[in-house]
């Protein structure tokens, strides 16, 4: 099990996971997140954002923070990891796709179960059929949905970070494994939340993004410091500098963490980690 540190850490650039970790359960960032996570920006540290959220679902949270107008406030990571974003450049940085084979293959064997998968843009979902289900995710990202008519033609066409595919747990892990297997390295398969399969490009996760915008802004891999608590959430544990698990977070990333809050989401668990080990 991971210990709390014993001494102050070096940290230049803090990654946050949002649902979960830096939200609490009514989906709000607490004042004291906010005000110790100005504090670092007013320090020199970077604080960015990470999510399995589209950009436009991220914003609403980053005018919360109002950090955004600070150098150290200006990078989102979006889509898992799939992209990252400039805000004063107002433009993607990095961003990375998912094959167009496997996309048609997920959403076959999707619609083999009943299912319906998602495509996304920064601002909208997309789908061939609106469900309960899709309705869900769209309520949840805060981003527009849209109906494809001919969708297999949209997902052969177009490049997309991530397909989603929503529905009901049980199911979701049968349709985890087929996919696995038939798929194997050339998509990284995992659920986010247990209503929510996804299906990513290979050696692409929040990770892997922290640490490439790490080299891009000139800071050690090591200084670098993300807090999570579900699976989405494994690679950036693994590969920042410091892991951090929420102590509400699921018992695979405490043994993963390097750390775990003394405190839970919804009580400002990262703000209270940061204040007494960073700052």
């Amino acid at each position: 099990m991971a210990k709390l540190p014993s001494y102050a850490l070096d940290v230049r650039l803090i990654a946050l996971d949002l649902d979960d970790t830096l939200l609490d359960s009514n989906r709000k960032i607490s004042d004291k997140n906010v005000q110790v996570l100005q504090e670092c920006v007013r320090r020199g540290i970077y604080v960015v954002l990470c999510s399995g959220r589209a950009e436009d679902g991220i914003l609403p949270f980053v005018r919360r923070m109002d950090i955004a107008g600070s150098e150290f406030g200006k990078f989102i990571i979006a889509i898992n990891g799939c992209s990252v974003f400039d805000m004063h450049e107002r433009k993607q940085i990095y961003t990375c796709s998912v094959d167009s084979s496997v996309l048609l293959k997920a959403n076959s064997e999707a619609e083999k179960m009943g299912l319906r998968s998602e495509v996304y843009s920064p601002d909208t979902i997309f789908y061939a059929e609106e469900t309960p289900w899709t309705r869900k995710d769209v309520d949840m990202c805060g981003l527009k949905g849209k109906v494809i008519d001919d969708y297999e033609t949209f997902l052969r066409e177009k490049k997309f970070p991530k397909m989603l595919v929503p529905g009901e747990p049980e199911t979701l892990q049968v349709l985890q494994k087929k996919l696995k297997d038939e798929l194997g390295d050339s998509a990284v398969i995992f659920t986010s939340k247990p209503y929510f399969l996804e299906i990513l490009p290979p050696n692409c996760g929040k990770g892997e993004s922290i640490n490439w915008l790490a080299d891009y802004i000139g800071i050690p891999r090591s200084s670098t410091m993300g807090f999570g608590d579900s699976m989405n959430d494994e690679s950036m544990i693994a590969k920042c500098g410091y892991g951090v698990c929420m102590s509400n977070g699921i018992d695979y990333i405490k043994n993963a963490a390097d750390f775990i809050t003394e405190k839970d989401n919804d009580s400002s668990g990262v703000g209270d980690f940061i204040e007494k080990y960073v700052l």
